[in-house]
């Protein structure tokens, strides 16, 4: 993985200098109503005036991971015509997304920004917000709470743990110790997420299946990610998964010890041929174009015509799976793809009752549900039954 740094933070320097001295509560149902709008088609007023977006990157972009997804994003949604795009990769989420945010502003005139990491939402946009309020922030993974931050800022998210819950399936049809490892960053709702739906997957295709888990700490630590996927091969776990900034490593190394993986934001196929099974991936090209149809139509968050929180499944185009590697039996696809078809029919419901934590604790009782626009969902600091590990860092 490469730690070059971007070619635009000497930009950052030099505009420093210059500024120096010149003194969805909604879910994805709220994308109905937007007029498809075809590639090359603007209005009028597009045309003169495209709308300025900015995306801004914790990491590089070819890190075949969050930062290659989202970049991959910004590129799908540069196409429309009446779209102009702005980037900036290895941004750390410290004071450093303050200034690229502000330079994005007032020197390329983006008036629409979205930073994806989520360090990058308290306090260095809430802080922006307020100091820009006629621009709009659009950040990936945050929980906008009204009457507590600025209208001029939205959350989008994807149920990507619906994908990882047919990872899991898949995982559990190809295990043979019936041992899986999950590698995670941040013990952080949406990690923990992950986490559990994929072990719900997995079990339910092979009730005693294990998940052990390992928290490295931060989003991007090769080496502490190596060490993980290594220790768990060598106590047995034989299909390997994560949720950090660049699965890159993980998968290489599961490569490498011949066991298999199931990949995380972007496809890792290519680093992984003979171990590969599949991933959950992101589809930001369509979640950003959603956002331009709109903003061309002059909506946005002020007026309440974009909806302050966003998410969506796989049936809302937010989410895919990658193709399955030539490792995953007819059996197993069967079975991935009936899940995948309650989740595009909507009849899928991962977190049903009764559910209990790994400590024994039932954390869902008999005959309720979660269902995943549950807000309780994003406020998840437990792990479920069958994952071996603690909410720690």
């Amino acid at each position: 993985m490469s730690n070059k740094k971007s070619l635009l933070i000497p930009r950052r320097q030099v505009i420093r200098g210059i500024l120096a001295t010149t003194a969805f509560a909604a879910t994805s149902r709220l994308w109905t109503g937007c007029t498809p709008v075809k590639e090359g088609q603007a209005s009028s007023a597009g045309k003169d005036k495209p709308i300025v977006m900015g995306f801004i990157y914790v990491g590089p972009k070819d890190d075949y991971g969050y930062n290659q997804a989202q970049a991959e994003g910004n590129a799908g949604v540069s196409k429309l015509a009446w779209v102009k795009t702005v980037e900036e990769a290895n941004v750390a989420e410290t004071t450093a997304v303050q200034e690229t945010m502000r330079n994005m502003i007032e020197q390329d005139g983006a008036t629409v920004l979205f930073p994806t990491s989520f360090g990058y939402f308290d306090p260095h946009i809430l802080k922006l917000a307020k100091d820009y309020p006629e621009v709009q922030f659009f950040h990936c993974g945050g929980l906008y709470q009204e009457g507590n931050h600025p209208k001029n800022v939205g959350s989008y998210f994807g149920y990507i743990d619906e994908a990882q819950y047919v990872a899991g399936i898949v995982a559990a049809h190809t295990s043979k110790t019936g041992k899986l490892g999950f590698i995670a960053a941040k013990p952080i709702p949406q990690v923990l997420r992950n986490i559990n739906s994929f072990t719900l997957g997995a079990r339910s295709i092979k009730p005693q299946v294990t998940t052990q888990v390992i928290f490295t700490g931060d989003w991007s630590l090769p080496v502490k990610e190596a060490d993980a996927a290594n220790s768990m091969a060598d106590q047995g776990v034989d299909v390997i998964t994560c949720h950090v900034d660049s699965p890159k490593v993980v998968m290489e190394t599961a490569e490498k010890r011949g066991i298999f993986c199931t990949g995380y934001h972007a496809s890792q196929a290519k680093l992984a041929p003979k171990g590969y099974l599949t991933g959950a991936e992101w589809d930001w090209t369509n979640v950003y174009s959603k956002y331009a149809e709109m903003l061309q139509a002059g909506k946005t968050l002020m007026n309440g015509g974009i909806p302050h929180l966003v998410r969506g499944g796989l049936k809302d185009g937010f989410l895919k799976l990658s193709p399955y590697g030539s490792a995953v039996t007819a059996e197993a696809q069967k079975d991935a793809e009936a899940a995948k078809s309650k989740f595009m029919d909507g009849s899928m419901v991962i977190y049903k009752g009764e559910i209990k934590d790994n400590t024994g604790k039932v954390v869902l009782a008999q005959g309720k549900d979660y269902k995943q626009q549950d807000p309780e969902l994003e406020k998840m600091n437990w792990l479920v039954s069958g994952v071996i590990g603690k909410v720690t860092s």
